[in-house]
Parts: structure tokens; C-alpha cells; sequence
């Protein structure tokens, strides 16, 4: 059958898994990928269509009808080569980018309930790429004839490491620009390598993703907190001519209730990082011990708390409980995360919120207090609001307590940039093309947005670099 016709396939195609009582006792990827079979039979479902929908609800705007007839056709280089015209990190897209609410939402067969897995369908074709060694020529540095001199001297400036940043690094570097890469930690990935747990998405599929980058002529330099080692005004003193800020938004929020500062209380943002870059599952081979008690509770329900929820469960808590001030509907959380959550063992308790935290004589924590609530009117998130119940206060057992209710951006660069405008939140207000009140200076993804996705933050990342493009254009 030819790519372009329907075949007699309804469903959409199912990854294999590793199974829940396998998985919970390691930290290996949890979902095993397509065969070449399956990810043609998938492919081949696609219909090419003429308008196609699913492009619209990509945020970096990969053509996917031409890479999924290449995998239909088997031809799989030309697939990763046809995604990496838009999309530097696809490896990682397909992992963790949410395509059930982008581009298979918008997928046409998407009518009858079975969109194409183009996620899975992405993340084969970049895994075939690393299986096979294949490396494509077709996207080294490029420079514009008309204006050589500009392209080959002018200096950018990337903040941040993380899908924002690697993504405005890799596609002004494929312009020509002398892009140097500015990363606070030891390791370049921001939330993919800290935020993001092995099993869900291996540190070795983001050094690969990073290499590539590196390979396009990008100046990684690590362990530059920009702030503080450098101030953006140095960057422009020391020679460069825009400076893209995409630090991310990496300072937790909390409840606000009292017991907060009790031993045994993580923000999810300190517990993943402990885990994920410090290696604290591998402990006592990487010197990084995390406390995990046996009675775990998890206050939120998006992709970072499941995320907390499932890495407890793997370092031995015998019993997890996410805890949420809505119902399941309106849980922010991917539903296939959900999902392995709920397969995995993990407890549920819904219409709850926390009021205070109760700790034993030596300050750790012992139990928490809970309000029952209940569903009013839809808020401005489109979600309906809980409202409490009076009179329902309720406790829960428990000895860690991990809080993963939303990050906003840290305020170093903002307090250190004293023209630089912000929301009384924190984060950086910029225009429709992603730059600052100052001139040359653009930001975007979760710095501006608040906590995202990490496609959202690589389109923000690839609306930058146009606008830098263009900026450096017209300043000539």
C-alpha cells in the first residue's frame, strides 16, 4: 500500500511498555519504542492530506505529512532530516511533547478517535538516527551572501540551556551566527536533565540532542550563572549583539500552610533535581542520598507531580498519594502519564486541599491536614474552581511530603537588569516577536510563560531567533 491511502488499521498504533511490576523497581525508560514494521504500518496510515491540520498545531511547525511518508515509504533518513529542518530536538519531542493536545489533536482521522501517532512516529525516526550512527550534512552553518561580514561576525548570546535555549542556539547557528550557549549548572539540558526523570525521558537521548546542537558551531560554557557571573550588560560589553534569555522558571511555588518548613517537605523541584542530575537513585554510587519515607504524599496533578509521584515509588516509598484540589477531568497532566501513574500503583485522593502539616517531637513531618472541596464555575483556566466545604477537615499519614504546585522564573536576571520589564509575577514581558523592553535583548518559554511545556518553550525559542535574525538584519 501506497503512503496517501487509508489502510484497514482503526487504531491508533500502542508503544510497547515495559510492565508496571518490572518498571517500578528501576529507573529504566518505561515506553520501548516502534519496530521499523510498526512505525511503517502507522505511517502508512496517514492520509496527506492537502490542508493539513496537524502542522497548525505544531509550535515549531515540522512538515509532518512529508516525514511521515518517508517512514511509510521506509526511507528513515530522509524522515529525520525532513523533522530537523524545524526541529532540533526530536528525540525529546517524542517523548515528552504532549501531540495529544497539538498536532494529533488536529490530525483529521483525530474525528474518529485514532489520530496518527505522530509523536511515536518522531521519536522512531530520531532513534533510528542514533541506532544507525546516521548523520546528515544538510544542516551545517549557513551564511546570507548579502551580508557575509554581519553574519559571520555578529555574536549571540543564548541563556539557558533548556528547550528554549537549545532550540534558539541550534537555528541561529544554522544561520551563521557566532552563538555562544550560557548555562548555570554543570550540565547542559535545564529541565530535561533535572526536571525530567530517566524513565521518562534518559539523559543520554538529551547529550545526544546537545551534541548536535554543539556540532552546528554552538559555544557551550557551563557553570556561568548570567546574574551573577555576567550581567546581560556584559554580554553586549563583551561584543555580542543580541542575547536570547531563556533561563526557565525554576523557583518553586508552595502552599502557603503552616508546617511547610517541617524536615521531609521538598519542593518537587529540589526532589528531582536531587534525583535526576545528582544521581540520587544510584545512591551510594553517586554520593547524593535523598530521605524517602515509606507514606509519600504529592500535592498537585501535572506532568512534574506525577513525575515526583512515580520517582518515590521507585526508591522504595510503600505507599504514594497524589493529592488534588479538583477531579481527575481537570487534571493538567498528560493522560497517558496519568495512566502509567494509576497502573504503576500510585493513589489518588481528588477534591482535597491541604491546610496544614503536622510534624513529630523531632520536626519531621508525621501527617497532613486536608479540606474537602467541591466543583463551582470554570475559572479563567477554563477549569471549574473548587470551593471548600466547610466542616470537612480530614488527616493523612504521612513522612514526605513533595509540593509540585508550579514554578515561576527566578529573579536574579531581572533584579540584575534594572530596564528590564516584568509581571508582578516574575515573569519577563516581551512583544509578539519575543523581545524585551531592551533593545537586542529577547526572551521566551517558561520565563515569560510561567511553567509549560517543553514545546511550547522551543517554539518561543525558534520565534526568537527569526526575530533576532531580523533584528540584526535592520541595525546594519
Amino acid at each position: 500500500m501506497q503512503a496517501g491511502q487509508m489502510n484497514n488499521k482503526p487504531e491508533k498504533i500502542k508503544m510497547n511498555e515495559q510492565l508496571p511490576g518490572k518498571r517500578v523497581r528501576n529507573f529504566d525508560e518505561v515506553a520501548l519504542g516502534l519496530t521499523e514494521e510498526q512505525a511503517i504500518s502507522e505511517a502508512k496510515r496517514c492520509i496527506q492530506c492537502k490542508n493539513p491540520a496537524c502542522v497548525k498545531g505544531c509550535p515549531v511547525m515540522i512538515d509532518i505529512p512529508a516525514f511521515l511518508k518517508f517512514i511509510a515509504l521506509g526511507e528513515f533518513d530522509k524522515a529525520i532530516e525532513k523533522i530537523k529542518e524545524k526541529n532540533a530536538l526530536p528525540a525529546v519531542c517524542g517523548r515528552v511533547c504532549p501531540q495529544e493536545d497539538q498536532c494529533e489533536k488536529l490530525c483529521i482521522l483525530g474525528k474518529k478517535g485514532n489520530p496518527i501517532g505522530i509523536g511515536y512516529l518522531e521519536r522512531f525516526a530520531a532513534d533510528w538516527e542514533t541506532k544507525k550512527k546516521f548523520q546528515t550534512t544538510k544542516y551545517k552553518p549557513q551564511t546570507n551572501p548579502k551580508s557575509k561580514n554581519q553574519m559571520t561576525e555578529s555574536k549571540v548570546a543564548v541563556v539557558g540551556s533548556g528547550p528554549a535555549g537549545l532550540t534558539a542556539a541550534a537555528d541561529l547557528a544554522k544561520l551563521g551566527y557566532q552563538v555562544s550557549l550560557f548555562e548555570s549548572l554543570s550540565e547542559p539540558g535545564g529541565v530535561l536533565v533535572y526536571g525530567i526523570p530517566e524513565f521518562r525521558l534518559p539523559k543520554r537521548i538529551v547529550k545526544i540532542e546537545v551534541d548536535y546542537i554543539r556540532g552546528l558551531g554552538v559555544d557551550l560554557q557551563i557553570d556561568v550563572l548570567i546574574g551573577k557571573t555576567l550581567t546581560i550588560d556584559d554580554l553586549f560589553k563583551n561584543g555580542y549583539k543580541a542575547a536570547f534569555v531563556g533561563s526557565g522558571a525554576g523557583l518553586p511555588r508552595f502552599m502557603g500552610v503552616p508546617g511547610e518548613n517541617f524536615g521531609g517537605v521538598y519542593s518537587a523541584n529540589e526532589f528531582l533535581t536531587r534525583v535526576n542530575m545528582m544521581k540520587a537513585y544510584k545512591f551510594p554510587e553517586y554520593l547524593t542520598p535523598i530521605r524517602m519515607g515509606k507514606h509519600v504524599v504529592v500535592i498537585g496533578a501535572g506532568n512534574v507531580a506525577m513525575d515526583s509521584a512515580r520517582v518515590a515509588l521507585r526508591l522504595g516509598a510503600k505507599e504514594v498519594t497524589i493529592v488534588y484540589r479538583r477531579s481527575r477531568t481537570e487534571m493538567p497532566a498528560r493522560e497517558e502519564e496519568i495512566v502509567r501513574a494509576e497502573e504503576e500503583g500510585i493513589k489518588f485522593t481528588l477534591l482535597a486541599a491541604p491546610t496544614e502539616i503536622f510534624a513529630d517531637d523531632k520536626g519531621w513531618v508525621k501527617e497532613m491536614e486536608f479540606l474537602k472541596m467541591k466543583l463551582g464555575e470554570p475559572d479563567s483556566s477554563g477549569r471549574r474552581r473548587p470551593v471548600p466545604v466547610e466542616g470537612s477537615e480530614y488527616k493523612i499519614k504521612c513522612d514526605t511530603v513533595v509540593v509540585a504546585i508550579g514554578q515561576k522564573p527566578n529573579p536574579l536576571i531581572p533584579k540584575s537588569t534594572p530596564n528590564l520589564k516584568i509581571e508582578k509575577w516574575g515573569g519577563v514581558i516581551v512583544d509578539e516577536k519575543g523581545m524585551t523592553s531592551i533593545p537586542g535583548v529577547f526572551a521566551g518559554g517558561d520565563i515569560v510563560l510561567g511553567a509549560a511545556t517543553v514545546i511550547s518553550a522551543m517554539g518561543a525559542g525558534k520565534l526568537a531567533a527569526a526575530s533576532i535574525h531580523e533584528f540584526l538584519q535592520n541595525i546594519v
